[in-house]
């Protein structure tokens, strides 16, 4: 039996346990859940998403057996047990390709879910619910299920052909509001209604039925509803479980499912426990953690301004606004108002959109120049406290490192500690 589908076992009979998935492409995020996970005795689960990973390299250049190596790597430099690292696709499916008519993109996300499978992922978002050039919107439940259990077929006879049998697991449906957030101020979300929850679920069983692969909906293990949680720019959408528990008891009728939460970024420690609770035992995250890394990248430059003369910093601050000024296209389109606005949206919205930045080479040149400036001198304490104060009591009870990639690594731990406790992994 696959991990994954152990987890929703042992939720299924009271056990109240979870996992997160981290959703984030940059090596000081995956250091640091690697870290979080070799701590906690537990299964990592990490994804790479449609945008950033497909088979001509995505915004990352990485195609998925470039990214599973990546992994793979990193995990290794850490000694970390490759027997509990899972890797799965997000949002599998034509959504890079919603420009062009439904057979094209069907044509690229075939050949998508093929490199995914071959290259060793085992956990599948099989989402095909975007409307392409010369599809009606939005696009019917059946024709979202037909195309889903067309690539399952795919994915299951790569998975033979590469490995001699299957043991993919599988996540359908999708959320309400854009992947990373939404682009427009909120102040509610509407919870997945459990008829419309029920009848995706039983669209995509027929659909397997039809296309042959009936057997693997028992391996479907997850379902994407919209469970009321959101975060916009600078707004939080908070969970609220009353309003959940209609839809909570849908994965009742369904012993071999539970539902997967997107867009869980930024809500409270409790929030969290309860969510699994209500049986939304699978928890994405991804701005939140580069979010986070931001912030410890930004502090160590204030500490790195305080200790170096201007001709000898980064300048990390700087060469970024000045990289996302002259190439606006993945921040434009949701960035909005004057340019006072827009400045401070570049910087700290809460859709983080300035993580598509982050592996540009003058960025991670001035990153290596701001971690070698200060590793050649001790960071003063006052300096510490006065910029990363949770680091700061972490560094002085033996629990971090003063260095700044363990501190930065130690500030994206402070987003995965509180998923692994909701989780029940600390």
């Amino acid at each position: 039996m696959h991990p994954l589908e152990i987890i929703v076992q042992q939720h299924k009979s009271g056990q109240q346990t979870g996992i997160y998935s981290v959703c984030s492409a940059h090596p000081l995020v995956i250091e640091a859940a690697l870290r979080q996970a070799l701590d906690n005795n537990s299964l990592i689960l990490i994804e790479a998403t449609s945008n950033q990973v497909d088979q001509f390299g995505g915004y990352t250049g990485m195609t998925p057996a470039d990214f599973y190596q990546y992994v793979i790597a990193l995990a290794n430099k850490l000694e970390f047990p490759i027997e509990k690292l899972i890797l799965g696709g997000d949002h599998l499916g034509p959504n890079r390709w919603q420009d062009q008519n439904a057979d094209v993109a069907m044509a690229n996300a075939d050949v998508l879910i093929e490199h995914y499978v071959a290259a060793g992922f085992k956990k599948i978002h099989l989402d095909c619910s975007m409307s392409c050039a010369d599809d009606p919107i939005p696009l019917t439940d059946e024709i979202v299920a037909e195309r889903a259990a067309r690539l399952a077929v795919i994915a299951e006879n790569t998975a033979i052909k590469c490995f001699g049998s299957s043991d993919i697991v599988y996540v359908v449906g999708t959320e309400v509001p854009v992947p990373g957030g939404a682009a427009e101020e909120l102040s509610t979300v509407e919870v997945t209604h459990p008829e419309a929850a029920r009848k995706t679920l039983e669209c995509h069983r027929a659909a397997f039925e039809k296309a042959g692969v009936g057997s693997c909906f028992q391996r479907v293990i997850g379902l994407v509803v919209q469970p009321g949680v959101e975060f916009d720019h600078t707004g939080i959408i908070d969970y609220q479980s009353e309003k959940a528990q209609a839809l909570s008891q849908v994965v009742n009728d369904y012993p071999h499912l539970v539902f997967e939460a997107h867009s869980t970024d930024y809500q409270t420690d409790n929030a969290y426990k309860q969510l699994v609770n209500d049986h939304f035992a699978i928890l994405k995250v991804g701005p939140a953690l580069t979010f986070a890394m931001r912030e410890g990248l930004y502090s160590l430059c204030d500490i790195e301004n305080a200790m170096y003369p201007a001709e000898q910093r980064s300048c990390l601050r700087e060469k970024m606004e000045q990289l996302m000024c002259d190439s606006p296209n993945f921040w434009q389109k949701y960035y909005h108002g004057d340019a006072a606005q827009q400045r401070f949206a570049r910087v700290y919205s809460f859709s983080d959109r300035i993580r598509y930045y982050w592996p540009e080479p003058t960025i991670v040149a001035a990153i290596n120049t701001l971690f070698s400036n200060l590793s050649q001198k001790t960071i003063p304490l006052p300096l510490l406290s006065q910029f990363l104060p949770h680091q700061f009591h972490q560094v002085r009870e033996g629990q971090v490192a003063a260095t700044p990639e363990m501190l930065v690594i130690a500030k994206i731990r402070e987003v995965l500690s509180t998923y692994a406790a909701a989780c029940r992994f600390q």
